[in-house]
């Protein structure tokens, strides 16, 4: 197979950080959080999981795009929300015969930049040592000075909302619609497979946009509420919080998930902090405290729960640890029939250790 010159690309990091490579997808320039995830698989759900949005990817495994993309089995949104992405190895040839395309020409129809031809292991070993921080890849402009002028104006995710624009401007429903239970799901940036995690459980679901009133949740008559995943800073996001507590107040059980974990804890009055750097992948282990099990887990954050405060906190109990790091995974309320976790049960991609966590939800909406 031919192929063509590929031009060069350059990556800048916040700190004048300068990586050459190549360039792959669209040519052009963007900017955006850099943080790296260490899954092996997976690769088209990462870059459309909603709660990416605003973040450039290295994916730390050698090769990228050697399996194509398929546009409706592995699209966890209605497309591609990261910024760009960085790789050591980017494959312009695919081999699985039901891939749809290749990656290189999803990513140009989806306008993203990125870079290829990185030493991806040093670079992880940097950001790693030096924290979570901005960066700009550019293949249009390739000087360092001119570039990290242009990495400035990109705003820092500490303080950010982004679930309002990833979320739905509409509100839709899934499911069958004579099923007994009914979930309301606030979209701060959901994954379409937890939606099927919760309809194939017999849950009849209706999706409201991020900043949608309780009131119209509650009109709903749901028997319970799910709070979900997302983008950006969880303290910059009051709605949300106020959402929550007035549907703890409802006394009806409540599920969230990752920003939705977040959330909770927040109307539990547990503050959150931005991480050095975030848990991205497919293997974390975490310990559940209830039932003494591990569980490997699929990652996805940036924030974090404060431990102090969980256990400063009367009414909230500490149900999952993270086993790397012992940060905070899964809370639940003493008082309230309410629960959550850091991490993905849904994964996709990921072990699916943690999916008996919908089914705890089903049995509380009993």
């Amino acid at each position: 197979m031919k192929h063509t010159q590929q031009p060069e690309a350059l990556l800048v990091l916040q700190d004048g950080s300068v990586y050459r490579g190549l360039a792959l997808g669209k040519r052009g320039t963007a900017g955006g959080e850099i943080c790296f995830n260490t899954g092996m698989t997976g690769y088209q759900e990462i870059y459309t999981d909603p709660s990416y949005y605003g973040q450039v990817i290295i994916n730390t495994t050698s090769h990228i795009g050697n399996y194509g993309v398929q546009h409706q089995l592995e699209e966890e949104s209605n497309g591609v929300k990261v910024r760009g992405m960085v790789c050591n190895f980017f494959s312009q040839v695919h081999s699985r015969f039901t891939a749809d395309g290749s990656l290189q020409d999803y990513f140009e129809k989806a306008n993203i930049v990125g870079i290829h031809g990185i030493d991806t292991r040093q670079l992880v070993r940097y950001i790693r040592d030096k924290g979570v921080m901005n960066c700009i890849i550019s293949s249009e402009i390739l000087d360092p000075v001119q570039l990290l002028a242009e990495l400035n104006k990109v705003p820092d995710m500490a303080g950010l909302e982004l679930s309002s624009e990833v979320s739905t401007q509409q509100a839709y429903e899934l499911g069958e619609e004579d099923a007994r239970l009914k979930v309301a799901v606030l979209d701060l940036g959901v994954k379409k497979s937890i939606l099927s995690n919760l309809t194939d459980r017999g849950a009849y679901c209706k999706v409201f946009p991020a900043r949608t009133p309780f009131e119209e949740l509650a009109a709903w008559n749901p028997n319970g509420f799910f709070i979900s995943n997302g983008p950006g800073d969880p303290a910059a996001m009051p709605y949300a919080v106020e959402t929550v507590k007035q549907a703890l107040a409802t006394e009806k059980p409540l599920f969230g998930i990752c920003l939705g974990h977040q959330i909770l804890s927040l109307a539990s009055g547990i503050s959150t902090y931005k991480m050095h750097n975030g848990h991205r992948g497919l293997n974390h282990p975490v310990k559940n405290l209830i039932t003494g099990l591990c569980e490997i887990t699929s990652q996805n954050h940036g924030f974090a729960v404060k431990g102090d405060d969980v256990r400063d906190t009367d009414n909230v109990e500490i149900t999952h640890l993270n086993l790397n790091d012992n940060t905070i995974e899964g809370i639940r309320r003493k008082d309230k029939p309410a629960f959550s976790v850091q991490y993905h049960p849904e994964a996709s991609p990921g072990p699916h250790d943690s999916r008996y966590l919908f089914d705890e939800f089903v049995q509380l909406m009993h």
